[in-house]
């Protein structure tokens, strides 16, 4: 475990639904973006079953649900979002929603992806992992490694421009053990106000209390009030990240002397 702060120049955040990443991970999203980071957000589904009102329209669903996403993103610091549009509630991990990640993550050359957890079924004794998030966590998990550093994998993409790219590390929202620990003291009002900005989930519900003790209970012992915490796997070490940098094959890297921690 390490509470060391490490920004990255680039993150691409890939997740089922709108309000995924502000439940999850927009925390330490909201610091990256003050730290310098681009950022861009991937939501495989609109959420367009997600609005159980009288009259409610799948379409008219995800009108409001994508709009809202997109205040939660500006709020957290995020210009670029983009929408897969796969049916809600539907999601399944398959090899064509590998591809169109892998040309997300190739379009935007991401040093870090940010993705859930495709392992958790059973999530407390109140609640059962739905299966678009763990759906998402899979193809994003299968879409970053091998697919899209593989030359020879989905040559077509490369009619678009887009390359094959590695991805330095990925991190994975995590519901259990963790390797890395981020404080949310700065930025717990920049995560609660991207949350309530989507308002056709939360009706009259405050999640302050609600949240405000999640990221309490993570942050415990750990010399910070809130946090949000992730299991980490870096899959290019930091010598060879350094030459990739040096040698131009990182589009996007600004030059500098981070090294992870």
């Amino acid at each position: 475990m390490t509470n060391n702060f490490y920004v990255p120049e680039s993150v691409l955040a890939i997740f089922a639904h709108p309000d995924d990443i502000e439940f999850s991970c927009a925390g330490t999203l909201a610091r990256w973006a003050r730290a310098g980071s681009r950022i861009c957000y991937v939501l495989c589904t609109s959420g367009d079953v997600g609005i159980a009102q009288p009259g409610m329209t799948k379409e008219k669903a995800a009108e409001i649900r994508e709009a809202e996403s997109r205040e939660a993103a500006r709020i957290t610091g995020v210009e670029d979002i983009v929408f897969l549009k796969e049916p809600d509630c539907l999601l399944e991990a398959t090899l064509a929603l590998r591809k169109r990640l892998v040309r997300e993550i190739r379009r935007f050359c991401p040093e870090v992806v940010v993705c859930g957890d495709p392992t958790v079924l059973w999530a407390g004794s109140d609640y059962i992992n739905h299966p678009d998030h763990r759906a998402a966590a899979q193809a994003a998990i299968d879409a970053v490694f091998p697919a899209s550093g593989q030359p020879n994998l989905y040559e077509e993409l490369e009619e678009e421009g887009l390359h094959a790219h590695k991805v330095r590390k990925v991190y994975v929202s995590s519901w259990g053990p963790s390797d890395i620990f981020v404080s949310i003291d700065a930025t717990i009002d920049v995560k609660l106000a991207a949350l309530r900005a989507h308002k056709s989930q939360l009706g009259d519900w405050d999640p302050e209390p609600q949240l405000k003790q999640w990221s309490g209970e993570t942050a415990k012992g750990k010399e910070m009030d809130y946090a949000e915490s992730f299991r980490v796997v870096t899959l290019v070490d930091d010598e060879s990240w350094k030459k990739l940098v040096e040698n131009g094959s990182v589009p996007g890297w600004i030059k500098s002397s981070q090294v992870a921690t």
